[in-house]
């Protein structure tokens, strides 16, 4: 019946790890092929590829794991998971359903464990419910808000027979609300034909909602001639050469699209949660605007921030209608206040906020990242990240011109997330570049998924700007805690070639600026997986950054503040 459901939703590719309590449903696995499994070195990594997977496809991606042990490893990227909005199926095994609540060997209350960290969860204990259950499962994931799933399975149910229910037969009850409100939709035509200074605030939910919905934000930006900017999960919905493209907001955003949010007039918030690292301080995030919301989850509108237009619906479906309620009404904007709001942001952007003092001596961790973006970026390319500085220097310096291409952990912030997504995303495009961009330390906290590299002949490049330092974590000690560095570096760092090389892989090793782009090139060339060390400056701090409390208009800028003197209003004066 598992492996029925699988095929009957269009799952091809499962990333597992066997156990006592999934051994029946393995069993079927051996027994055809139309279903790839993909064992991972950790359940935790099964997830994350699954997560990659997903993120990269559109299509849910699909975990298998075992009891207590394997479950549990499991909880965090299902968190993370569900965050983010990504769209996975975990399917657990358990206990016979007799021995429950006995404290058996490797039992765990899956359901209750992981019903805060999933959009719903199921112990399946009457063998003819699985099926039917499966199918609901898929649909829930993908249905609506995205989101992770489980379904706890006992071993009596997997070796017991019963009816199998296709999925054609299944009508569920959970319909969310795709259609946005047509009055609220034209209220915000309304809204945007006479603002003077606008700003499309974009996130991860335009990318969620299909390509379709890429491409109508995009044809809503080049008509009304809005700037556009996006949260870290939303980046690659516009693109980065866009016209209208102000950069990436938030914590370590640009100077231009922070001061755009503080000082808008209009904000259209599409597909995004008002997350905490994008509004900075509450009462201080952009104090002048009417707010318009566009999100499918309900529960999203008004939970953080008051918004004056809320729109319950599908980002496509909503901005379909939102284009042709505005072509019908005369495509009328102010084109004269919004030129004029342009050359306040171009005057913002005269800051250069990702200016850097250059280095002939050692290899600036930005620097890297603008000769691997040069590299690479006309190649059939996917990037994702680990957490911390250089997940924030990624976004800054690599550009994205579609979506699905960036895969990185936003919401829960999950270290040792990056290796195994990449392995997901090497896996759902196998002819493609797969780049992670890492820090040491969380390229380590998953380093086992290099013997999942190595084994389906995985091509992955790992590029990890080794600082010798939690890079993040001595930021803030650095900037908020009195220069006091407790326990942010490590004193017993592998040597990450020969690292490699035991796991049967190319490692390379760079200091030397000088030596970068053909190191680079080394790494793009070879055949297989890469484990490349690029030894960076230990200190640099990642700048722009909004300090935990301030708002959008309190900035520290690093190098770019030595640039010129900015006035109250953040422009530059000399």
């Amino acid at each position: 019946m598992v492996v029925q459901a699988l095929k009957d939703q269009g799952v091809d590719t499962v990333f597992g790890y066997p156990g006592g309590a999934v051994l029946p449903i393995y069993d079927e696995i051996f027994q055809q092929n139309d279903i790839r499994h993909f064992l991972v070195r950790h359940e935790q990594g099964a997830v994350h590829a699954a997560e990659g997977y997903a993120r990269s496809t559109g299509k849910p991606g699909v975990v298998l794991v075992t009891s207590g042990p394997g479950a549990t490893n499991a909880v965090t990227g299902l968190t993370d998971a569900l965050m983010d909005s990504i769209p996975i199926v975990v399917l657990t095994g358990q206990v016979p359903t007799f021995m429950i609540g006995s404290d058996a060997f490797q039992e765990a209350d899956t359901v209750g464990i992981t019903r805060p960290c999933t959009k719903h969860n199921w112990l399946v204990k009457e063998t003819d419910a699985l099926s039917s259950t499966l199918h609901e499962a898929f649909h829930v994931a993908t249905s609506g808000r995205p989101g992770p799933v489980l379904i706890d399975i006992p071993k009596d149910v997997q070796f017991a027979s019963g009816e199998y229910t296709a999925p054609r037969a299944m009508k569920s009850h959970y319909q969310p609300k795709v259609k946005g409100d047509i009055d609220a939709i034209t209220a915000l035509v309304e809204a945007m034909e006479t603002a003077q200074k606008p700003v499309f605030y974009t996130g991860g939910g335009v990318i969620n909602s299909g390509t379709a919905a890429s491409q109508l934000l995009r044809e809503l930006v080049g008509a009304t001639g809005f700037p556009i900017t996006s949260t870290l999960m939303g980046l690659g919905a516009y693109p980065a050469s866009g016209e209208n493209w102000i950069g990436m907001l938030g914590m370590h955003g640009l100077y231009e699209a922070n001061w755009a949010m503080h000082d808008c007039d209009l904000m259209i918030n599409i597909g995004a949660r008002f997350d905490d690292r994008i509004t900075g301080r509450l009462d201080a995030f952009s104090p002048g605007s009417v707010k318009a919301h566009i999100d499918i989850d309900p529960s999203s509108i008004n939970k953080v921030i008051h918004v004056d237009i809320p729109i319950i619906g599908d980002v496509g479906h909503v901005l379909e209608d939102l284009l042709k309620v505005w072509k019908s009404r005369g495509r009328k904007t102010d084109a004269a206040a919004v030129k004029n709001w342009w050359g306040q942001i171009n005057d913002w952007k005269k800051v250069r906020c990702l200016d850097y003092a250059p280095s002939k001596k050692t290899i600036k961790p930005q620097h890297a990242l603008e000769r691997l973006e040069a590299l690479t970026k006309d190649r059939d390319r996917y990037i994702c990240t680990e957490v911390g500085q250089h997940q924030m220097w990624a976004a800054q310096y690599l550009g994205f011109e579609d979506p699905n291409r960036w895969m990185t952990s936003g919401g829960l912030g999950t270290m040792g997330y990056g290796f195994p997504a990449s392995v997901g995303v090497q896996v759902a495009h196998p002819d493609a570049l797969v780049i992670n961009v890492a820090g040491e330390a969380s390229w380590l906290m998953n380093m086992q998924e290099l013997g999942t590299a190595v084994q389906y002949r995985l091509p992955v490049k790992q590029f990890i700007l080794n600082n010798e330092r939690l890079g993040m974590v001595r930021q803030w000690q650095e900037l908020l805690h009195g220069e006091r560095y407790s326990h942010s570096w490590s004193e017993a760092l592998p040597d990450f070639v020969k690292l490699a090389e035991a796991f049967g892989c190319k490692g390379i090793m760079i200091s030397d600026p000088a030596d970068l782009d053909d190191a680079i090139m080394e790494m793009l060339n070879y055949d297989g997986p890469v484990l490349f060390d690029c030894l960076v400056e230990k200190h640099e701090n990642c700048f722009p950054m909004i300090p935990s409390g301030k708002a959008h208009n309190e900035m520290l800028l690093g190098e770019a503040e030595t640039q010129g003197v900015i006035d109250a209003g953040g422009s530059v004066l000399v």
